[in-house]
């Protein structure tokens, strides 16, 4: 076994083990315990985004059903049960899809970065509004809690009136 290897391998096992040291699974996230929701791939569209500066991605934001219709019907507060679900991708050009426009035009969804997912439970994460938040990277929670503290903080700053959401409706 090469040092490189060694090396690898002994950075993959501290990993590991500072994660199983903390009691957090790989599966749930810091802070709020929240999960991968299953199925949530094929939940509907709310909307797309893209976001400039340091991130530059652009996203789709899908929504289980309690999330639809409460979307649909503008029902503030977001009901128990509500889940977004928002994933992330590089906002990259597309120098293949340009070939055949006049100029370069194209802009697609690169590889994924990460998913949040923000859940609205009012009794079990009443301290933030109702909304418990996950981060997640190629499927495993990201174990910072200090990154995933942020996300109250950043969704505190938006108006009362938008439950502390950003997306709307895009019919």
């Amino acid at each position: 076994m090469s040092r490189l290897q060694v090396l690898t391998s002994a950075i993959a096992v501290a990993s590991l083990s500072s994660v199983a040291a903390s009691g957090l699974t790989s599966d749930s996230s810091p802070v709020y315990g929240v999960k991968l929701p299953d199925g949530y791939r094929d939940w509907r569209v709310i909307t797309v985004a893209h976001e400039a500066g340091k991130n530059n991605d652009i996203r789709a934001v899908l929504g289980n059903d309690i999330a639809i219709k409460a979307f649909r019907d503008g029902t503030r507060p977001f009901p128990d049960g509500t889940i977004i679900a928002r994933l992330a991708y590089v906002y990259e050009s597309s120098a293949e899809n340009d070939k055949v426009f006049p100029a370069p035009q194209s802009f697609v969804a690169g590889k994924p970065t990460n998913v949040q997912i923000s859940i609205k439970d009012s009794k079990k994460y009443a301290n933030t509004g109702g909304w418990g938040y996950g981060q997640f990277e190629n499927g495993v929670a990201n174990p910072s809690e200090p990154l995933i503290k942020t996300c109250f903080a950043c969704h505190a700053k938006l108006d009362a009136s938008k439950d502390f959401v950003f997306s709307h409706y895009s019919p």
